[in-house]
């Protein structure tokens, strides 16, 4: 190895290491693996259904755009990832998670009617520790480290929300912009939804969004926090020789356990 490329990978390290070293307070390991072991049916290939049904377990996922969804329980409480002033659905949701990376991902233009504001953000002495539930719904967190606007690392600047609805376990990673600790991996638990920021530079690289998704293996991968058509294009370029790829004509799908892909694929909802 060239010594230019030996300083390059040391220095690629240090930066890691700077963004890893978190002061993160760790509660018990994620009830989510726990739920996949107890179910013994075998997956099958999922198949695209543009309403909700009326079948016991089904949860609803609508990409509202950028990196806010909108999440509908079995029972039918509502959620809106990063929600911020203008990515919003008809009706005030339940419940709403924000990361203060940038304008986009939160608002202090709260509707009162909401039930569960989740910063997902340091505002005090320690990161935030949400482990909280609203009818059929758990909501927790894991706090992640961001640049900050001067080069430097602000500790607990991010969170990863896990969501628990129906028998799915369903992991927003926000603003992520460092890959993920085994004391991450283990709060995580196992992941069947995962949505992930793919803009290749503002949060991580392709290649290390790469590594995440690896990390987590979930079952279903879908892409969010793109700026175009192009950008998304690069990222299904970079995976399609990985995992599947399926694009699909409308920004909402319902989906249960049953209908999960037997190993990780990408599922593209229109709308960046």
């Amino acid at each position: 190895m060239r010594l230019g490329s030996v300083v390059w990978v040391v220095a690629r390290m240090l930066g890691a290491m700077a963004l890893l070293l978190a002061p993160v307070s760790a509660p018990a390991a994620g009830v989510c693996a726990e739920v996949v072991a107890k179910v013994p049916a075998p997956l099958t290939r999922a198949s695209f259904r543009p309403q909700l049904a009326d079948e016991s377990g089904v949860v609803g996922i609508t990409f509202l755009g950028h990196a806010s969804f909108l999440l509908t329980s079995p029972a039918g409480i509502t959620a809106v990832t990063d929600y911020n002033g203008y990515l919003r659905p008809k009706d005030p949701p339940d419940i709403v998670t924000m990361n203060h990376a940038h304008p986009s991902h939160y608002t202090d233009d709260i509707d009162p009617s909401i039930k569960l504001v989740l910063r997902g953000w340091q505002t005090g002495a320690e990161p935030p520790n949400y482990d909280v539930k609203l009818g059929d719904v758990r909501v927790r967190n894991i706090p992640t480290n961001i640049r900050d606007g001067q080069g430097g690392t602000e500790y607990g600047g991010n969170s990863i929300f896990i969501f628990e609805m129906g028998d799915l376990c369903i992991a927003h990673l926000g603003h992520l912009h460092h890959t993920l600790t085994p004391e991450h991996l283990e709060r995580l638990g196992q992941i069947d939804v995962l949505m992930a920021p793919i803009d290749g530079a503002f949060t991580l690289s392709h290649e290390d969004m790469l590594e995440v998704i690896g990390q987590i293996h979930p079952a279903l991968v879908i892409p969010m926090h793109y700026f175009g058509r192009s950008v998304l294009d690069r990222f299904l370029a970079r995976v399609g020789d990985r995992y599947p790829v399926h694009e699909f004509p409308t920004a909402t799908i319902a989906l249960t356990r049953s209908e999960l892909p037997k190993s990780t694929e990408i599922w593209v909802l229109p709308g960046f």
